[in-house]
């Protein structure tokens, strides 16, 4: 893999209450865990954000440097760490409600995220939150408009309607970028959100046709890989114990974008099935690791190449 992943995005705290009433902080952000898995795999990853200098935001960077992200993109602030309060109803699938106003996360700003691009880059990756607030959401759009067009781009929508204030400048957004982007991970409510007019699987379509190999998930139903290069594909989910979903989604995408860099493919590659196949079936098995166990607690790739070769 030549350069580094860049991951640009919120990091916050999930505030997680079960369905006995138990509430415990967990470390999150799907940028945040983004980088936390695609590290454990070992691969050369910065993580792009603000983190607040308070406790919580030190047990962030601490959990970024644990698993060997590079911080030298983090930026501090002694603004509040962001806050998501999610309810986990009993089949494990989490509701968020969001504190964001006045907070660490939103505070990325141009030239924070332009740094990203001083050294060599192979694929950079933003979603989420990192989207919705400023000025961040216009930083992480600049970072990936100047990139160089061999840099792999991987958007992760990551719809969160009940915090984004302006809904139609985040489709907006959303559109420019996927116009950019290589690989987009988004869920049929993600797509539901982002083109209400229109069945997920059409607008998946339609943004493949922009270029993007799109991976379409479904909770627990199979995923679909949307591309104009091959016919849609559908791929089960694998079977085990759910103990949440938390942080499922992120792993997914990290293990997908990581095996493709780690086997030194392009974008070329998300034009042949069979390199996409592989990427998504090794993705299923991260994910699958990442919902056995609470929170956003991704594989190493040890335990990867166990899951996968078992």
């Amino acid at each position: 893999m030549g350069g580094r992943i860049v991951v640009g995005g919120e990091s916050l705290v999930d505030r997680i209450r079960t369905v006995d009433g138990s509430v415990r902080d967990v470390p999150g952000g799907g940028p945040y865990n983004t980088a936390r898995a695609l590290g454990r795999l070992g691969l050369g990853t910065a993580f792009l954000g603000c983190i607040s200098t308070d406790a919580l935001g030190g047990t962030l960077l601490t959990g970024l440097i644990d698993d060997g992200v590079i911080t030298d993109l983090v930026t501090r602030t002694d603004a509040p760490t962001t806050l998501a309060l999610a309810d986990l109803d009993a089949s494990g699938t989490a509701r968020y409600t969001f504190l964001v106003d006045g907070t660490a996360a939103p505070r990325v700003t141009r030239e924070d995220a332009l740094r990203a691009l001083d050294g060599e880059v192979a694929a950079i990756h933003v979603g989420t939150l990192g989207l919705v607030f400023q000025p961040v959401s216009d930083s992480l759009e600049a970072l990936v408009a100047a990139a160089p067009p061999d840099t792999l781009v991987m958007l992760d929508p990551n719809a969160r309607p009940s915090a984004t204030p302006d809904l139609a400048a985040w489709r907006a957004r959303v559109g420019r970028l996927a116009r950019r982007a290589d690989i987009i991970r988004a869920s049929t409510d993600d797509l539901t959100t982002l083109d209400d007019r229109r069945d997920p699987v059409a607008v998946a379509r339609g943004l493949a046709m922009d270029g993007a190999l799109v991976l379409l998930t479904d909770g627990g139903r199979p995923i679909r890989l949307v591309s104009r290069a091959f016919p849609p594909t559908e791929l089960p989910l694998l079977g085990g114990p759910v103990v949440d979903t938390v942080g499922a989604g992120d792993s997914f995408g990290a293990a997908f974008l990581g095996w493709l860099l780690d086997h030194g493919l392009d974008r070329g590659a998300l034009e042949d099935p069979g390199p996409v196949h592989g990427a998504a079936r090794v993705a299923l098995a991260a994910a699958a690791i990442t919902c056995s166990r609470r929170g956003a607690d991704p594989p190493t790739r040890a335990e990867l190449d166990a899951a996968w070769h078992a």
